[in-house]
């Protein structure tokens, strides 16, 4: 078996010295922007692993803390529903063991501000939501040795086990349903294209859809925010005329779209069919019903939490049991 990587492998294959890699894992931010982006770019080359001595020996204790840790904005916690319901069941799952939960942001300009009090010591579990391509924060949970459970499929070159939504698999049978529909003039309102999440679900919609000979479908990104699908949804209105379907990657992008298309004089599902994905409680109060592909969320975070759990109990223990939930669409009135 070959040995594992130091932190003085790593600060080598950086340009750093050990001083300043150590720094990195520890959050300081006394390091600079390029030379952190080094140690993480060598930390995910060589797969580092910080060894962590166990706290307070064997066995479970009492004094545990999780830290759920989303990597959007704070202000989505309180305006997005996804968030909220993650956060719910998850602590749930936590109150049930006694174990307090801790609740942070931590976009990637903030990581550097979140990082020291998750890997300092105080923090036993990390719950990570969202984390998107070569975030700097996943990538020193990934090195720290700290139990870290993401909850969805983590970024590309970032070891980190993980439960996900099959999500690939409800962006097909968004686009089998509108294509059994008729539905030939289709756009799509995508999610963030550095979430892995967002990136499975554009991805199994538009090969579905290519598989049926459709091909060059236009697409609006947006951040699964409600001015975002506003936003893309006036953007596809302009550039195709003739628009009869509109997939949008979550409800609340899906619903923003509903008004948009209300506005513009377009009716739904008459003229322009819609499809969203989450089946959030919004989705059933919407003018009409949306149709989406239910993500089973609670289950999704309670499942994420009780892996983390046995993974803090054990290092072995459920580690590398990475499930996949399925996802299954909701017709409604929309479409």
């Amino acid at each position: 078996m070959a040995d594992l990587p130091t932190l003085a492998q790593v600060a080598a294959e950086a340009g750093v010295s050990p001083a300043t890699a150590s720094r990195v894992l520890t959050g300081s931010v006394r390091v600079s922007t390029s030379a952190r982006r080094q140690v993480h770019d060598a930390i995910s080359r060589l797969g580092y692993v910080r060894h962590r001595a166990p706290r307070g020996g064997s066995g479970r204790r009492s004094d545990q803390v999780v830290a759920v840790v989303v990597c959007e904005p704070a202000h989505r916690l309180f305006t997005e529903p996804f968030y909220a319901r993650m956060i719910t069941a998850a602590e749930e799952v936590l109150t049930g063991h006694r174990v307090p939960l801790a609740v942070m942001t931590a976009t990637a300009a903030t990581a550097a501000i979140a990082t020291p009090p998750l890997v300092a010591g105080g923090i036993d579990g990390v719950l990570l939501i969202g984390a998107r391509d070569r975030h700097p924060l996943a990538v020193t949970l990934a090195a720290s040795g700290i139990p870290v459970r993401s909850a969805g499929r983590p970024p590309d070159g970032i070891d980190l086990p993980h439960v996900d939504m099959d999500n690939r698999d409800g962006g097909r049978q968004a686009a089998e349903h509108l294509l059994l529909g008729g539905r030939r003039s289709i756009g799509v309102i995508a999610g963030p294209p550095t979430l892995p999440a967002a990136r499975d679900r554009l991805d199994g919609f538009l090969q579905t859809l290519a598989l049926a000979g459709m091909t060059g479908v236009p697409v609006a990104y947006g951040d699964f925010g409600h001015a975002s699908g506003v936003h893309g949804m006036q953007w596809l209105l302009r550039r195709m005329p003739q628009l009869d379907a509109v997939f949008a990657a979550s409800d609340v992008m899906a619903a923003a779209a509903l008004q948009t298309l209300r506005r513009a004089g377009r009716r739904v599902p008459e003229d322009v069919a819609v499809v969203g994905f989450d089946d959030s409680p919004a989705s059933r109060r919407t003018s009409p019903p949306l149709t989406t592909v239910r993500q089973p969320v609670e289950e999704f975070a309670a499942l994420a939490t009780r892996l983390l759990l046995l993974s803090m109990r054990s290092a072995e223990t459920g580690s590398r049991n990475n499930p996949v939930l399925p996802t299954e669409l909701v017709v409604r009135e929309s479409s």
